[in-house]
């Protein structure tokens, strides 16, 4: 039936009620009199809640069932229990609210991620053009007849090879950021001394860090050995990382400070220089893909920096359940520090 039969019907069976009663009044006592106003007004409330009930809660109801399906295949911890609650318009109203309030989060969080993806392309597209142009130039140069210069043939041949070099940098750091963000690397964590394991990355960079003229320092409070509980190849990245990122933007003449702390459960990894300095506007975005402080910078100032170093640290770092924190200020140098677990004696 349409609800205007239903309405047309519920109309006349309410008026012969009351017909009906005010047809008998006259003749009844005072007490039957009473027992039919009740009797009516009991009818005519059956008929109106059921007119309600068919032309408004049951397809609300419906409606509402339709919204829990929907939420079931989204949320599926939705709980049963509201299918039943009384006041059906406040709770349609609520629902709506929320999914319009869901979906638009989701809206905001699209925007936010084809934004990063528009300059993630911009920023990939950008770094792999310039060593491919340069090997590009250089290979092209030889071809045009240089080749027959073995002094330029030689130096155009190192530069190409340099180019490439760096573009196979690139491609391996996306390949590992890429995995990492993914959970395809997994950590091969063990017991390894870091006291170790954090001289020979300094032996390591030394020679760099004399270039710029930078002094390496490397304290730690411990007397013997710091055996931690962690992946000992991906905690050389990035103290490697940390540091050679000290090494291309501290100062020249410069100092840099590796330090070891020991804790109760936890030690604490600290890289230190007194460069520069990071403005706070920064501190979040450093770690982001591709993100120069300065967009200025030429690739030879920053060397052979991918921009993905900082990003990689962060995951591995986070990979072993800690914060890569950062804490910077205009001229007062950066410094950089997280924590490892303490291998169980």
């Amino acid at each position: 039936m349409s609800s205007r039969s239903i309405a047309i019907l519920i109309s006349f069976l309410v008026a012969a009620i009351v017909a009906g009663f005010l047809f008998l009044a006259p003749y009844l006592e005072f007490r039957s009199r009473i027992f039919t106003l009740g009797l009516s007004f009991g009818a005519c409330f059956i008929l109106v809640y059921f007119s309600y009930e068919a032309l408004i809660f049951r397809e609300i109801n419906n409606i509402y069932a339709g919204l829990e399906n929907i939420k079931r295949k989204e949320f599926r911890r939705m709980s049963h229990k509201f299918l039943f609650r009384p006041e059906p318009l406040k709770r349609i109203k609520e629902e709506i609210y929320h999914m319009a309030e869901q979906k638009q989060k989701e809206i905001d969080e699209l925007k936010r991620l084809q934004a990063l993806r528009r300059e993630f392309l911009a920023d990939v597209s950008h770094e792999l053009k310039t060593p491919i142009f340069a090997a590009q130039g250089f290979i092209h140069t030889l071809l045009d007849g240089a080749v027959d210069d073995e002094t330029v043939r030689d130096k155009f041949l190192l530069k190409a090879a340099k180019s490439l070099d760096g573009l196979d940098t690139l491609v391996q750091d996306l390949i590992t950021i890429s995995q990492l963000e993914k959970g395809v690397i997994k950590m091969e964590k063990r017991p390894f001394d870091i006291i170790e394991l954090a001289g020979d990355v300094l032996e390591q960079l030394e020679q760099k860090a004399a270039l710029r003229k930078m002094k390496l320092h490397f304290y730690y409070d411990i007397d013997n050995s710091l055996f931690v509980y962690a992946d000992p190849n991906r905690i050389r990245q990035v103290i490697i990382n940390l540091l050679d990122n000290a090494i291309k933007y501290g100062r020249e003449n410069g100092n840099i400070w590796l330090t070891l702390k020991d804790g109760k459960k936890k030690m604490t990894v600290t890289v230190r220089d007194d460069g520069a300095g990071i403005a706070k506007e920064h501190h979040n975005r450093i770690f982001e893909r591709f993100y120069r402080i300065d967009k200025s910078r030429s690739r030879e100032v920053t060397g052979s920096s991918t921009g993905l170093g900082l990003a990689i640290c962060k995951h591995i770092v986070e990979a072993h359940r800690s914060i890569l924190a950062v804490s910077s200020e205009i001229g007062k140098g950066t410094t950089l520090k997280f924590k490892l677990l303490k291998a169980s004696k």
